[in-house]
């Protein structure tokens, strides 16, 4: 049925957001490296299980990012995938919402830590271009290995490194979203927009620079490849 899709999404994107959001706040009080390592193998496993999961029904976006790249190569019908991204979207103010809720007792705990934020020394022009890069790894990971008809069969683990190692990269730098609904749902929720453009415009240019570059090189030769073969 149409709408388990959507449920799909809704549920992958809340637990990946939720578990995401709440290692954070687990570790408040904590600095350094290892904060960022275990961050970053929160959301990067998260994902990882719930493409697994949820791949064979809604194709496991849970990133509006992935919703546009597959729509710029084809991949995805516009209806279909606009209301992907209003679910994705709701589906991330409740994870952010419930996170809260769950951790607000904690000391120190305020619901604009869940919102990525610039590091010092980079600046609205940087940001974006570190969001567009690491989610272009992301996009690579998806397109390679799930969308690419000659792509191993490996589930969602290659697209949950991918995540966890952008986020390794970029956590300190723009907070490692890589998906504009990992900024929206918890700024929404602490009604915090700063800067919101970095989250906005950079992963939506890196995914649609992959999306681009497969839909006219790569794409068209998988299904030569798979018509001849």
């Amino acid at each position: 049925m149409a709408w388990n899709a959507y449920l799909a999404e809704a549920i992958g994107t809340f637990l990946f957001f939720f578990i995401g959001i709440g290692a954070g706040y687990a570790l408040v009080g904590e600095s350094g490296a290892a904060v960022v390592l275990l961050v970053a193998l929160a959301h990067g496993l998260a994902l990882a299980v719930m493409v697994s999961a949820f791949g064979a029904i809604s194709g496991g976006h849970f990133n509006p990012a992935v919703t546009f790249g597959l729509w710029l190569a084809g991949k995805i019908d516009p209806v279909k995938g606009a209301a992907y991204v209003v679910v994705q979207l709701a589906a991330a103010w409740l994870a952010a919402a419930v996170a809260f809720y769950a951790f607000s007792d904690r000391a120190g705990i305020d619901s604009v830590m869940a919102v990525p934020a610039l590091g010092d020394g980079i600046d609205v022009s940087k940001g974006i271009v570190v969001e567009a890069v690491v989610t272009m790894g992301l996009l690579v990971a998806v397109f390679g290995t799930a969308v690419d008809r000659r792509a191993p069969k490996i589930g969602g683990l290659a697209i949950g490194l991918a995540l966890a190692a952008g986020i390794l990269m970029a956590g300190s730098v723009t907070g490692g979203a890589l998906n504009p609904a990992r900024w929206f749902g918890p700024a929404l929720f602490a009604l915090d927009w700063t800067n919101a453009i970095v989250w906005i415009v950079g992963p939506l240019l890196g995914a649609g620079i992959v999306a681009v570059v497969y839909r006219v090189l790569y794409l068209p030769e998988a299904e030569e490849q798979a018509a001849a073969g």
